[in-house]
């Protein structure tokens, strides 16, 4: 009997359960979609020289971690569900079935329900993974053939997870419904929200954020009395001042309040303290940008710490945004007569202010985690593409071996030798050699040697002829020098700015063979490795060979490009020979530093990371996105029932169906709106100061076109993700206040 009423409860409530059931599915498929790419069942031909494992378990475990924030998802959905079916659940109780009978019958249909979920969402997952496969595919530079497979292993962690996640909520349903009292649930619709002033949530943000001021405020004092110096430019000293003066102004107003609160109203000092936030926010932006401009020395975790700072001043600025609407609406309508008594702007005004004033906490989260997930989409691309691009200067060549010098204290235990171990090796393997280049980098000063301050080692020089070897291994034109001439060759990545200032102060280089000049073509910028560099510099100098033999040779490299990719288990055995005749780090910590590194693990850890990455930012990302959109969506169903009676007043006294479909309409364009709003402003203006932070890696290693698309495709997505919830939304809550 109890099955039979299970299942004709859930036919009859299926629109009830519609959101519950869409929100579920959706879960599912993302969840199968993401996850079925690391089943031992999936077998990509990548090739050879790619190892498919080190994407499938680095994703299963950023998928299993994201999907607990579904938890959430699951258990609000339930909830509302729970709310919208109170009325009859007293019913059920009033004609005399047991309260922990109805609590079972409702875990029973919602456990149908999301049952019939995870079966439709495995199936569209099925659908939705040809998406991930073809994003794969093409990250490996393969063809992307359609492959329709349910993965057993996949299928049974899907099914495991979400009947542990709904029998778990469904418990803690029937442990509620048993506690609530059954006049409770029967007049449970008729009950008022709480009024703004109970609640305390603005006033223990602002306590938390003035004690937060005064961290801020003294880190900047901290800043300024270390690293400041009178020789520094103006922008240099109203970037120090102002994160001492914009913080500490900040918590003085707290404090002021405190003493005049009864002359100064709550809204005033939230207005006033947001219109701070904005100056603190721009001061703690122009710390990594003036830093970066002038090459300023900071301490350890300063760059982070002002991160820190911007993030607090702008999740502030959110709140205080927020919360002032509602009181800047009851102002405008109280200032307004005129627009407050139009046609039915009256009851719209009361609608709105009602709800902001009870729900200003959950927008407030709403935008917060929106603009995080609009983040993520964005900068997963410009991510993805910097370490794309980075990995075409690290991987130039199919073996690259070189040398540090940073623990070497005698001269005579500098590196010597040619690594004919790979020679062996390589013939052994018969892995065919096209160019191989053993080559020296040279101190131009011997005096430099034991120059070991960070961020200020000497640069070193190549031969000319071992520099053209290396543009001929890479395809690029010859140079040459005339006697006493010298060139450089610079990283893509360093700053034209860097380069012009270094430029105007080395026309002429003292070597210990002598004073060289700047040659016509001064510098080049093709890539040719990033080993080839000296610890923390962006430039080596090219000089003449009759130079170099007669200066100090501190590094010893070693490059190979090969006819074919090396395969990855020989690239790994290469690794491993190498290693233990030439370890990295020496055993007493002094001593020659070796690096040993094939292009074809390069090419797989990069393939791999990026591909997890930018995965994981978009499976996070749609996961936050649908959370936020159905929390708004159920938001404005749940309270569809309140909403009945008003709006059938309404029609009583005459307003047409069309009126009040457009007051619908308004309403749930505000309540949509204003989080998204907020979060669209935030997310651009953020966008922005991200991408400009890393500009120069963008210029170096990112088409600018192909992140612009890829942007744009982000948005289209989130905007069509947008649209779909609101017109569904209108749909249901136009059917339940006049149904």
């Amino acid at each position: 009997m109890y099955v039979k009423l299970v299942l004709r409860n859930a036919k009859r409530s299926v629109k009830d359960y519609l959101v519950y059931i869409v929100t579920m599915t959706i879960c599912v498929m993302l969840f199968y979609a993401f996850l079925s790419i690391t089943s031992k069942y999936y077998n990509p031909d990548v090739g050879t020289e790619y190892e498919f494992t080190l994407v499938s378990d680095g994703l299963k475990m950023a998928v299993c971690a994201v999907t607990l924030l579904l938890l959430f998802l699951i258990r609000y959905v339930n909830n509302y569900m729970l709310r919208r079916k109170q009325k009859e659940f007293a019913i059920q109780s009033v004609m005399g079935m047991e309260q922990k009978t109805v609590a079972w019958i409702f875990f029973a249909e919602t456990f149908l329900m999301g049952a019939v979920s995870i079966i439709v969402g495995i199936f569209l997952g099925m659908f939705c993974s040809q998406f991930i496969t073809g994003m794969l595919l093409s990250a490996y530079g393969q063809d992307y053939k359609l492959s329709w497979t349910l993965f057993p292993d996949t299928v049974i962690l899907t099914i495991c997870f979400f009947s542990l996640s709904l029998l778990a909520v469904g418990l803690f349903n029937v442990r509620t419904i048993r506690r609530i009292k059954i006049i409770d649930m029967l007049y449970a619709d008729k009950q008022n929200d709480p009024h703004i002033k109970k609640s305390r949530y603005m006033p223990v943000i602002s306590i938390l954020y003035t004690v937060f001021l005064i961290f801020a405020a003294a880190t900047g004092i901290s800043q300024m009395y270390f690293y400041s110096d009178p020789r520094f430019p103006v922008p240099v000293h109203i970037m120090f001042w102002g994160n001492i003066i914009a913080p500490a102004a900040s918590f003085l107003l707290g404090l002021v309040w405190c003493v005049v609160h009864k002359k100064w109203s709550f809204n005033r000092y939230v207005l006033a303290a947001a219109i701070l936030s904005l100056i603190n926010i721009g001061f703690a932006a122009s710390v990594p940008v003036i830093q970066k401009k002038y090459m300023l020395a900071s301490g350890a975790g300063t760059l982070n710490s002002y991160l820190l700072f911007l993030l607090v001043y702008v999740s502030f600025w959110i709140c205080c945004t927020i919360y002032l609407v509602s009181n800047l609406l009851s102002e405008w309508k109280e200032k307004s007569p005129k627009c407050k008594y139009r046609e039915t702007n009256l009851f719209f005004f009361g609608q709105i202010i009602s709800k902001l004033n009870t729900t200003s906490k959950t927008m407030t989260l709403i935008c917060l985690t929106l603009v995080l997930a609009a983040f993520l989409f964005v900068s997963a691309p410009a991510l993805t593409g910097w370490a794309s691009g980075y990995l075409d200067a690290r991987s130039m060549y199919d073996v690259q071996i070189s040398t540090r010098y940073n623990d070497v204290y005698e001269t005579e235990d500098l590196p010597k030798d040619n690594y004919e171990l790979v020679t062996s090796f390589l013939d052994e393997k018969n892995i065919a050699v096209a160019y191989d280049c053993t080559f020296n980098l040279y101190l131009p000063n011997q005096e430099d040697f034991h120059k070991r301050i960070k961020w200020d080692f000497p640069i070193v020089a190549i031969s000319l002829s071992d520099y053209n070897t290396l543009r001929e291994m890479l395809g690029y034109g010859q140079i040459s020098l005339n006697e006493g001439e010298f060139t450089m060759q610079w990283q893509t990545v360093a700053a034209e700015e860097e380069r012009t200032e270094f430029l105007s102060n080395h026309t002429v280089i003292p070597t210990d063979m002598g004073t060289l000049s700047l040659a016509e073509n001064a510098y080049h910028l093709e890539a040719i490795g990033e080993t080839v560099y000296n610890s923390y510099t962006d430039v080596i100098y090219v000089f003449p060979d009759s130079i170099c033999s007669n200066l100090l040779s501190v590094m010893r490299n070693r490059y190979v490009k090969t006819e074919t990719a090396i395969p990855y288990n020989e690239a790994v055995s290469l690794e491993n020979v190498f290693v233990q005749k030439y370890p990295e780090m020496p055993d007493n910590g002094n001593g020659v530093q070796y690096y040993i590194r094939t292009s074809t693990q390069q090419i797989n850890s990069s393939i791999a990371g990026n591909f997890i990455l930018q995965a994981t930012f978009d499976y996070s990302a749609v996961v936050l996105m649908v959370i936020c959109l159905t929390i708004l969506s159920l938001q404005q169903l749940l309270d569809a029932a309140h909403y009945k009676y008003r709006f059938g007043v309404l029609r009583k006294l005459g307003v047409d169906r069309h009126e009040t479909e457009h007051l619908i309409l308004k309403q749930l364009a505000v309540w949509f709106g204003l989080p998204i709003t907020i979060a669209a402003f935030v997310s651009i203006i953020v966008t922005a100061y991200f991408f400009e932070t890393i500009s120069a890696q963008i210029s170096a290693y990112i088409e600018a076109g192909v992140l612009l698309t890829q942007v744009g495709v982000t948005v289209c997505i989130l905007v069509l993700l947008l649209i779909c919830y609101f017109i569904s939304t209108w749909i249901l809550f136009q059917e339940a206040v006049t149904e």
